[in-house]
């Protein structure tokens, strides 16, 4: 399903989880810190941020976290697996220009930034960057898509499917 995006956000929401979609909107270096190296990837206009709260919580915070990766650039830490902090993530954040949620790895510590944990609800989805929008396959029934303005209450916003 193609879902038209341009500098906005999309919502996707399940049940107990979701999902914050915005577009980088241009081109710029993203630092990666792990505890043995750093690196940088380049990002590109179409690519994806995506900020999932795979227990629910607040779209608010979403939308400051993937504002300060888009706009200020900030490096994403990834953890070793195993590290007992992984357990206290309540969002995570990959940037690719395409990505699939899976609800079977460790949050925080999965360095290749095609994989996004997720809640079970939303695993299997695969969300891409196209030319003026976003493709979502596999998009389980239980789930709303809808545009999202930061301040605006939930009910304010304008649905889109």
């Amino acid at each position: 399903m193609h879902v038209p995006l341009g500098e906005g956000l999309l919502l996707i929401r399940g049940e107990h989880s979701f999902l914050l979609i915005g577009k980088a909107g241009r081109r710029y270096a993203l630092r990666f810190e792990t505890f043995e190296k750093e690196y940088s990837e380049t990002v590109e206009p179409d690519d994806l941020i995506v900020v999932s709260g795979p227990e629910g919580g607040s779209v608010e915070a979403a939308g400051m976290l993937l504002e300060l990766v888009r706009g200020n650039h900030i490096p994403l830490v990834i953890l070793p697996k195993g590290h007992p902090g992984s357990k206290r993530l309540k969002m995570v954040v990959s940037v690719a220009p395409e990505i699939l949620l899976a609800c079977d790895i460790q949050r925080g510590t999965h360095p290749e930034q095609h994989l996004l944990c997720s809640s079970g609800e939303l695993a299997g989805m695969r969300i891409s960057g196209a030319e003026g929008g976003v493709e979502i396959e596999r998009m389980p029934p239980c789930t709303t898509v809808e545009y999202w303005e930061p301040g605006r209450y939930s009910g304010d916003k304008q649905q889109y499917i």
